[in-house]
């Protein structure tokens, strides 16, 4: 008796211990942004779709299957996002006035209100296209980030390519693996329409220099062969080409630095990067930012201004926040 109950503690022992191996984070993934993307009130089956998509670009790090009830409350995802790692917050609410994107910096803001002009679900965007690049292995790592012209007067700006950048997880060029970047976010700032252009893309690498045929038959694409006499024919008929490939452009072309999964891709050799767009698109304009977590001072807004706030003392209180 005394031996089986010997074996049974130790068996619980291993069983906690694997528990913990399992259940336990790496200190570099705790570290890496994580975020809620949810929505408020009554929304149309459209913009439901939108914070599923939304929640797809936010991948590996967002709760992908994160169920929100009526009853649930801001309070209740801030009491989680600790505990979770999770970092910001993103708030879908539809209104008369149109749709609104809210993203909140967890756990005391700031809280930055967009007011979403268009928006693509990613279904739309990706129908659209001739050749289509969707893979679930594309959403096993984060997306890279690139801003593009977030320059000009006001804190305003500065704040939004802050905000945006920490949501995504920092990279180390010298310590980078390319076979873990497969997508990139891109969002562009309009300073005359004050408008932010955001895009979501797949990344992929071929290679350069060689005829249609060839890449397949690099790249593992089984050719059909049925309608010629001999491979030479099927390697050397220009009718394999497109103008697109006559003409290549070199301006995407690179140096690999790395061994790439991607077959035809040899280190010391020409690439091109190939971008395919997986959606959604949304046009934003900033609105309004909050100091605190959806309330506390108004640090700006687009249409109200306050009329006792000379321009130096708005100057000064921006640079003390």
């Amino acid at each position: 008796m005394g031996s089986k109950r010997k074996s049974t503690v130790k068996k619980n022992k291993r069983l906690k211990k694997l528990k913990k191996t399992v259940y336990e984070e790496p200190e570099e993934l705790k570290r890496a942004p994580h975020s809620f993307v949810i929505h408020r009130g009554q929304i149309g089956k459209s913009l439901l779709q939108l914070v599923k998509d939304f929640r797809k670009v936010m991948e590996p790090f967002t709760a992908a299957s994160l169920q929100v009830y009526k009853k649930n409350t801001i309070k209740d995802f801030v009491a989680l996002a600790g505990p979770m790692h999770v970092s910001h917050l993103c708030v879908f609410t539809s209104s008369d006035t149109g749709v609104n994107f809210r993203v909140a910096r967890l756990p005391q803001g700031p809280t930055m209100t967009f007011k979403l002009q268009n928006y693509a679900l990613s279904k739309d965007v990706v129908s659209s296209l001739r050749k289509q690049m969707v893979n679930p292995k594309l959403f096993s790592h984060a997306p890279l980030i690139v801003m593009n012209n977030f320059t000009g007067e006001g804190l305003h700006i500065n704040l939004m390519a802050t905000m945006f950048q920490n949501m995504f997880p920092t990279i180390n060029v010298t310590k980078v693996n390319l076979n873990d970047i497969k997508r990139c976010v891109l969002m562009n700032y309009n300073t005359e329409t004050k408008l932010i252009e955001f895009r979501h893309y797949a990344i992929k690498t071929v290679p350069v220099g060689l005829s249609k045929g060839v890449k397949k038959i690099v790249q593992s694409k089984v050719p059909d062969l049925s309608n010629f006499d001999d491979i030479d024919e099927f390697l050397l008929k220009p009718e394999l080409l497109s103008d697109s490939e006559f003409e290549e452009s070199t301006s995407s072309n690179v140096v690999v630095p790395q061994k790439l999964v991607s077959r035809g891709n040899i280190v010391g050799t020409q690439s091109s990067i190939r971008l395919s767009e997986l959606g959604p698109r949304l046009t934003l304009q900033l609105i309004k930012v909050e100091e605190g977590l959806m309330t506390g001072d108004v640090m700006f807004h687009e249409f109200i201004k306050k009329p006792d706030e000379k321009p130096d003392d708005k100057k000064e209180a921006k640079e003390e926040v």
